[in-house]
């Protein structure tokens, strides 16, 4: 078995409308893989169907190596947290935990592991109604450890959090990867996931947009070149200069942006100096996964 999840032409319809169609993709073990795609673009169907949770309408899938079609031969190896915790508010943090593992048959003596491991060991005996957003959503996932899954899957566990819940979540996921769990994450906050995901799915109205490595994605995004002239004069002459060499140029807030390669920039910069022009900057910018996936689902 060398994927935590593996499917091919996964589609469910509903009445006329796919919500997910012909889905090919994996998501390799031990690794991060985000899922992405803007709101009703097949995310949480796809997830549901992993879960058990909807029959496909057409396609097949393996999650840990058994057969979506048999979700109670894998569901004992899967955490999930989907659409934000459920807990009682007026118990602690840990008799929270407590009352999950003896629902589901899980030893209470890894409450304190669980509730150290999310970071919550100073605050396990608060009570939940007290918790910030951030230990919320900690706590939501200890609960998702419990079965000691190989595989874990989040809908949108950073949603609603400030910057330092949000960092807190992405290295807890961080931490859990690399003592070897899957994760499965989907997300908006696309500048996360580059940060933390290998491995990425990006679907648009029901479609697989791209599934593979996120560098390769990255990668193969044309990169812009950024040059700024010792003198403002000199701006046009550059745009000429990159438009007679094949490049599409344009100049933004004082400085000249260059569709090219970054491998070019040398040569540019040697037509600059040839024609007259000193630069006082040339940068490259390679363009982020939030920028990447704009162009691609045309949001």
């Amino acid at each position: 078995m060398t994927s935590a999840i593996s499917v091919t032409d996964l589609t469910k319809v509903y009445g006329e409308r796919k919500a997910l169609s012909h889905a090919t993709f994996e998501v390799p073990l031990g690794t991060v893989c985000g899922f992405v795609g803007p709101n009703g673009s097949g995310k949480t169907t796809t997830i549901r169907m992993l879960l058990g949770l909807i029959s496909p309408t057409g396609g097949t899938g393996t999650v840990l190596g058994e057969s979506i079609s048999h979700p109670e031969r894998y569901l004992p190896k899967v955490g999930a947290l989907i659409e934000g915790p459920a807990f009682y508010p007026g118990l602690s943090g840990a008799e929270n935990l407590k009352v999950l593992a003896s629902l589901g048959g899980f030893p209470k003596e890894r409450v304190a592991t669980l509730l150290a491991k999310v970071g919550l060991e100073d605050r396990g005996g608060s009570k939940y109604k007290t918790y910030s957003l951030g230990m919320k959503q900690r706590l939501g996932i200890a609960a998702a450890l419990l079965p000691e899954p190989k595989l874990l899957v989040l809908d949108e566990p950073t949603n609603g959090l400030d910057p330092s819940g949000i960092q807190e979540v992405r290295n807890l996921i961080k931490d859990l990867a690399s003592e070897g769990t899957s994760v499965f994450v989907s997300s908006h906050l696309l500048s996360e996931l580059e940060m933390i995901a290998e491995s990425l799915v990006m679907l648009r109205e029901g479609k697989v947009l791209f599934a593979g490595r996120t560098k390769d994605l990255l990668a193969a995004q044309i990169a812009t070149l950024v040059a700024q002239p010792e003198f403002t004069v000199d701006l046009n002459k550059l745009v000429d200069i990159a438009i007679r060499h094949g490049r599409e140029a344009r100049v933004d807030d004082g400085a000249v942006h260059i569709v090219a390669d970054a491998d070019w920039g040398a040569t540019f910069n040697r037509l600059a100096f040839n024609a007259g022009v000193t630069l006082s900057a040339l940068t490259i910018t390679q363009p982020t996964l939030e920028e990447t996936f704009f162009e691609m689902t045309g949001e």
